[in-house]
């Protein structure tokens, strides 16, 4: 197929009269597809956060113009179209003489919208195939494409059991897989590549009886301790527990550096950078005496919201936690730093199109300015918990090597296997913990794997 068709296959021109130059929202479904590859282009293009743009109140407009139901749909596009992305991608440049043009970037994302519909989602194909050929009518910047949109999709529609079928491809950027091939060697970054693939499952740490809430849940238990349930439709605050602030919602690997943190039953701990709370719970849950930090007011005020369904106590500090001055030391700080979150893949595939290795970069130079400023919070001979949900050795373990070397009232406070059992199976050589997603095992993909974390207990000598 020739890049430059603009044809149907028939030959016609197909081209609508003027006034028809641009679709409107009588067209059922046109407006949610617009809206999907409008906001593809701000992920891929400008590197905006899906959370973000899909925000129900601060959010795209083109998204908060839709319906609750569309709405839904777009989320689905999005997630689909950026979790294949390379998987789409081969399938174009398989229908094409030669790539697009670099200039084409609003006739890709209408054919990546698409093509997630037909290979991923259950929508008709027609109606995937035509509303794209209305859409790219519709724009001046791909008018002259709608025979090549409506040529590619056909054939893409004919040969869909044959690319589902395929071996799955790295669906990642070339840079992300390099990194990983270094970092895990081929065989794991290969499995960690390939539980990408396989929306997350939902994770609850439950206050107690966790085979109680496993089977109230319609979930498992898992070795960590916690609840697990294959992802569902339905909104998590209709669940049984919720309202009663019987369990709240938080990764596996997520739930592993409140624990290492040990016994701290009594004693004051600061949980830096503290939203939305999940290791705040925990700490509280453990009895410490938690002062919960965080820079971000909208962030506090959610902290806030979950530890009151909660009915968990806390100090709940809004400052910026360079300057912070506590009244006196704590015992231990936790700090789960902000970082490229590269780990949470699964459940944010928008996050290897919006990171790059400068950013990550950066992010690392953030942490250790974090890391330093934690320090200084902790008394003589008291714990600092460092971890962050990135697979990047930049972010986890050299920073770690980093902040010994140059900080020397610092010390690595190893974990010993069978000190915390619960850690074991993602112990490192040197007493860190480490997971990635494809940790945890299951024989139903739907419940396996965890993000991808890193943790290391530190200890300022006395």
């Amino acid at each position: 197929m020739v890049l430059n068709q603009a044809r149907t296959p028939n030959g016609s021109a197909n081209r609508r009269p003027s006034s028809f130059a641009n679709p409107t929202s009588d067209i059922p479904g046109l407006p949610a597809r617009q809206a999907a590859a409008k906001l593809l282009a701000a992920v891929v293009d400008a590197r905006t956060s899906l959370d973000g743009l899909t925000d129900e109140e601060h959010g795209h407009p083109a998204y908060r113009a839709l319906e609750g139901r569309d709405r839904a749909l777009v989320r689905a596009i999005l997630i689909s179209a950026l979790r294949f992305r390379g998987t789409i991608q081969a399938a174009i440049s398989n229908q094409l003489d030669r790539p697009l043009p670099g200039n084409a970037l609003t006739l890709s994302h209408v054919l990546h919208v698409a093509i997630a519909q037909v290979l991923y989602l259950d929508v008709p194909d027609r109606a995937a195939v035509d509303l794209a050929v209305e859409q790219a009518k519709g724009d001046p910047r791909t008018r002259r494409f709608d025979g090549l949109v409506n040529g590619v999709l056909r054939s893409i529609v004919r040969r869909k059991a044959q690319i589902l079928g395929k071996t799955p491809i790295a669906n990642a950027p070339d840079w992300f897989v390099a990194r990983l091939n270094e970092a895990y060697g081929e065989e794991r970054a290969k499995a960690i590549l390939t539980a990408h693939l396989t929306e997350a499952p939902v994770d609850f740490t439950v206050k107690d009886d966790p085979a109680g809430w496993a089977e109230k849940l319609g979930g498992i238990v898992l070795p960590t301790g916690t609840v697990r349930v294959a992802r569902r439709e339905g909104a998590i605050a209709a669940l049984p527990g919720y309202e009663d602030g019987a369990w709240w919602v938080q990764d596996a690997a997520a739930a592993l550096p409140a624990l290492i943190m040990g016994d701290v039953r009594g004693k004051r701990v600061a949980d830096l950078c503290a939203a939305p709370g999940g290791k705040t719970a925990q700490l509280i849950q453990a009895g410490a005496e938690v002062t919960a930090l965080d820079i971000s007011r909208s962030r506090i005020k959610r902290l806030r919201t979950n530890l009151e369904r909660l009915d968990l106590p806390a100090e709940v500090v809004e400052a910026d936690l360079s300057v912070y001055e506590p009244a006196e030391p704590f015992d231990a700080v936790l700090l789960d730093a902000p970082c490229s979150s590269t780990g949470t893949v699964r459940r944010h595939p928008d996050v290897l199109w919006t990171k790059s290795p400068e950013e990550i970069e950066k992010l690392a130079a953030v942490q250790f300015r974090l890391l330093k400023a934690a320090v200084r919070l902790v008394k003589p001979g008291g714990r600092i918990v460092f971890s962050n949900c990135s697979l990047d050795p930049v972010e986890g373990e050299q920073m770690v090597e980093r902040i010994l070397a140059e900080q020397p009232e610092l010390e690595l406070e190893p974990i010993a296997p069978g000190e915390i059992p619960v850690v074991d199976a993602f112990l490192t050589p040197t007493g860190t913990v480490r997971t990635t997603p494809a940790d945890l095992p299951h024989e139903d993909p739907a419940l396996a794997g965890m993000d991808g974390f890193f943790a290391a207990r530190l200890r300022r000598r006395g």
